[in-house]
């Protein structure tokens, strides 16, 4: 999955056609680890995203919209400071390495002209981006790295001289002829695998490359060099030859691989490796693939991070009071048999005259009971017999006013579990931090977590919903959260409007705005598809979802956010839908 410096050969062509002789406008920094160059040259504005994350390195064009924070970082200023407003010259990949160095022309604070170098290291655990001045002195890094005592860590440190990272000890395949790489064929490890040689004798293949060419060149991945027919083995040389031969003549094309939908890896050659096993996608550019293959994946991630603090916050409320819940639930069964309670109080009123103080259980006519039988009636020897019978009366009605309490008690407890239910729900699907933040405000306002104390009091966070437009030109709008749903649907929404929500499972809110127009029926099933998407049940197939108007969709007195009734509804089975999802965005 790191992007090696065979794929990055021609990722780096890509990039200089577009760089070369472009002007840096802005510079953000929407990660820590993160970077964005919008620049304007010969082939139009364009954004080089650089990232330096561990196991996510890389360089590339990008159509994504990022969210920066409040404050530029420091790193991000001073790239500013030295860089807006500069022209890149060149953009080279020193050969076989995993970087880029991109030499600028940018002013110092005197408006003397100056050259800047801008290093883009992409090694997966070691990223870092240095800025270093024309002397070849660094300015600052984005990660600075002090060394080590035993002088094997690189220091890379504001003032000391920029040093390439440590060469390797393998070779540049790219640099060698036919009867080098056979010469060092004749020398491989016979206990070796082939793929295990190729990675750990030429520099810049990544395992997964290495792995492909031992499929392509004998059909196995795991194949043995001391295993080879003498045939096949005199034959290696001359397919590495002529696959060195096939990167000079730049047939590197890029290509994504899927696991069931979701990205699993890229190369810069297609991979036949897994078989039927994996789907593979080609693109028209490197830069393209590369946001296909990361947007998913660390959309999900920096969804997870954004979320987890908050989501276990969540998930401690929704589980304490579902455990509160189910005990109050047992609570109640132990009211049911009151009634007997009562029965045993009468019993005890009706033999006052046989009873006396000091008895411990008496056996009485059970005048309630069918056959009209005794019963063993338990009594406290120092209360009277009108005591006991007080007592049993006085747990019928203590029983009776629990069954009151606690039905009372349920009922919100189980509307506050359906409403945590909720927010988890939307949690799972927040894709930004405005989304987060709006939803703990709701949390706040409904007094299950406490706001921050001391300091500014932070400033109210308000989204709009998710537009869409059907293929029939019609507005669907989706809430992204309670707060939100409850505002679309009695607020913004019209009566005649069409609404939409899954049956009985937790999800998004969807209007469909109609302008006195008849809905069709395509734009019924998309509308339909979206509230199955964004809800609970997005995984599933055949999910029901009802719709009615919405002057039929009431907010009952004191229901928590998002929480509605609706009546005169019918029902649409959909399959959620991704493709269709994206297709119908507006924005």
């Amino acid at each position: 999955m790191p992007l090696d410096a065979l794929c990055l050969m021609p990722l780096t062509e890509e990039i200089r056609k577009a760089a070369e002789g472009a002007r840096i406008d802005k510079i953000q920094q929407p990660g820590k680890n993160e970077l964005v160059f919008s620049i304007r040259g010969p082939l139009g504005a364009k954004r080089l995203f650089i990232s330096a994350a561990s196991g996510r390195a890389r360089a590339h064009f990008t159509e994504l919209a990022f969210e920066n924070p409040k404050t530029p970082p420091m790193f991000c200023m001073l790239l500013r400071k030295h860089l807006a407003g500069a022209k890149i010259c060149t953009v080279t990949q020193p050969p076989m390495e995993r970087m880029l160095a991109i030499e600028i022309d940018s002013y110092d604070e005197m408006g003397v002209e100056t050259k800047k170098r801008l290093y883009v290291e992409l090694i997966s655990n070691s990223a870092n981006v240095v800025l270093a001045g024309g002397d070849g002195r660094i300015i600052d890094c984005l990660r600075r790295v002090e060394g080590d005592e035993k002088g094997e860590k690189r220091r890379l440190l504001p003032g000391l001289f920029y040093k390439m990272p440590p060469p390797t000890n393998k070779h540049n395949l790219l640099l060698l002829t036919e009867e080098e790489i056979c010469s060092l064929w004749r020398k491989a490890n016979p206990g070796k695998t082939v793929d295990a040689w190729l990675l750990e004798s030429f520099s810049g293949l990544s395992p997964l490359v290495c792995r492909e060419l031992s499929q392509r060149f004998f059909g196995d991945i795991g194949l043995l060099i001391g295993g080879l027919p003498a045939g096949e083995n005199r034959a290696l040389p001359q397919k590495l030859w002529d696959f060195v031969l096939s990167i000079k003549a730049g047939n590197l094309k890029p290509h994504m691989l899927s696991d069931a939908g979701k990205p699993f890896d890229f190369s810069c050659m297609p991979i036949t490796q897994y078989g039927n096993k994996m789907e593979i996608s080609t693109f028209e550019s490197f830069s393209g693939m590369l946001d296909a293959f990361y947007s998913k994946r660390e959309s999900e991630e920096s969804a997870r991070q954004r979320t987890q603090v908050l989501m276990k916050t969540v998930k401690t409320l929704r589980d304490r009071r579902a455990k509160k819940l189910a005990n109050q639930k047992e609570e109640l069964k132990a009211t049911y048999g009151r009634e007997r309670l009562r029965e045993i109080g009468d019993i005890l009123m009706a033999n006052l005259h046989n009873l006396k103080k000091g008895l411990s259980s008496v056996r009485l006519n059970d005048f309630y009971s069918e056959d009209s039988g005794e019963i063993e009636i338990k009594l406290d020897p120092l209360l009277t017999p009108q005591q006991n019978a007080a007592k049993y009366y006085k747990e019928y009605t203590k029983k009776k006013n629990a069954e009151r309490h606690l039905t009372e008690q349920i009922e919100i407890g189980e509307s506050e579990l359906m409403y945590l239910e909720s927010v988890l729900d939307e949690l799972s699907r927040a894709a930004s931090e405005r989304d987060v933040a709006e939803i703990r405000q709701e949390l706040q306002r409904m007094g299950y977590i406490r706001a921050k104390s001391g300091g500014k009091k932070e400033k109210e966070v308000k989204s709009k919903p998710l537009r869409f437009v059907s293929s029939s030109g019609f507005q669907v709008l989706v809430g992204k959260n309670n707060s939100q749903n409850d505002e679309l649907t009695f607020k913004t929404a019209e009566r005649f409007d069409l609404w939409l929500h899954t049956q009985r499972v937790h999800g998004s809110h969807v209007v469909v705005s109609l302008k006195g127009r008849e809905v069709d029926d395509r734009t019924l099933e998309e509308a339909a598809i979206l509230a199955a998407y964004f809800s609970q049940a997005s995984q599933g197939q055949k999910i029901p979802v009802d719709y009615t108007l919405i002057k039929n969709v009431k907010k009952p007195p004191h229901a928590k956010p998002g929480m509605v009734i609706y009546t005169d509804y019918k029902t649409i089975f959909v399959t959620p839908d991704e493709k269709v999802v994206q297709a119908l965005k507006a924005d």
